[in-house]
Formats: C-alpha cells, structure tokens, sequence
C-alpha cells in the first residue's frame, strides 16, 4: 500500500488531553466528509473545516511505498530523548493508517495516536484514540481516550454522544470568523461538568 501524507512535521500537541506534548505529526491526505475543495464546502458533511489535506506537497509530504519508509521520516524528525508521539491525523487518517503502519512506527519507539472523525473503526493496535465526530449518524467509534466536540455544530451536540465510553470529554469553540463561542462553550462546561474545555493553544502559540 501506498500511504499519501500531506506533511509530516515535528511540533507541539495544542488540542486536548495531550496538549504541550512535543509530537510528530503526520497528516495524511483525503477526507470521507468533505473533499477539501472549497466549491464543495456549502454541500459537505463537515463544511467548517480549517486543514488544507488535499495532496502531498506539504512539509516532508509525499508517497510512501511501505509502512517502513514512512516509520522512518518519521522518526527523523523525532529529536531524541522523552518518549517518542507520533499524532495521525487527516482529513480522516484511517482511510490510511492501517495495522502494519502503527507497528512500523511502534517499532520506531512510537506511541501512536489518531484524531479521527470516528466514522470508521480505529484499529485496537493504536495507543491513544481522540474521536471528533461531526455526524451523528456516521459515527462508528464508539469507544476511545478523548472525545472532543467542536461547537457548536448542526449535525452533532454534546447531549448525543455524552453517554459514549471516553476517558476525557472536550468541548473546543468552533473556529469562525466574526463570531466568539467561547462564553458559550464555558456556561456548557460550568452547567455540564463531565465536559472540558479544549483550545487550539498552536494558535495562540502561532506555532503548526
């Protein structure tokens, strides 16, 4: 199998249970929600999505023949020391990241994490699964280590997916310009305390 990547880098986790983590990204190409095309953004599941995952031209983007190949850019970019991250994320990454990749980066000393939008099942070989779901419907994962809502959205809300078996459970503001939902997204937390507060710290760090 050939993996697409998008870009492979080397940054801090902003988002979430793992957020200051120094962590390797690899963002895989192509979505199940949304084409990455702008003229089919008003018509797609997930039409407020801010991540360019259309094509490999990204930083350390490319095609990567074997799950080695791959495990091994990654692991060039890990500095040494600490204990190895490696975060996969999309668009959707299990279109991609299969269970021969996650051991070939597990063997590079990895821990593997995947930020899916949970409509397909995650394969129990990963080490850590943060599901952010978009479409009640479509969800699939059930189950994982963190679920983070973006909100406030049309097709998902925080009462349906409240009774799922997660560790940590996150409310991120949406990110839109010309309005704030922060105040909203606090009053959710204060008056449903099962529920976190997640931010986007890479930008307010102005770091990827």
């Amino acid at each position: 199998m050939t993996y697409f990547v998008k870009e492979l880098f080397y940054t801090l986790q902003g988002e979430g249970a793992q957020a200051g983590r120094p962590a390797v990204f690899c963002r895989f190409t192509g979505c199940n929600l949304w084409s990455g095309l702008e003229k089919d953004r008003d018509k797609a599941k997930c039409n407020f999505c801010d991540t360019d995952f259309n094509g490999t031209n990204g930083q350390n983007g490319g095609k990567f023949k074997t799950p080695q190949e791959l495990a091994s850019k990654a692991e060039s970019l890990w500095p040494g020391g600490g204990k190895p991250f490696i975060v996969c994320t999309g668009g959707e990454p299990l279109l991609q990241l299969d269970v021969k990749l996650i051991k070939a980066f597990q063997a590079k000393g990895f821990k593997v994490a995947v930020e899916t939008n949970g409509t397909l099942l995650a394969p129990d070989e990963l080490d850590w699964v943060c599901v952010s779901p978009k479409v009640i419907n479509d969800l699939k994962q059930l189950t994982g280590d963190e679920l983070k809502i973006v909100y406030p959205q049309d097709l998902i809300s925080p009462d349906m997916v409240k009774d799922l078996n997660f560790t940590h459970y996150f409310i991120q503001p949406k990110d839109e310009a010309g309005t704030d939902h922060m105040r909203s997204v606090i009053e959710y937390c204060l008056a449903n305390p099962q529920w976190k507060i997640s931010l986007q710290t890479h930008k307010l760090m102005n770091i990827s």
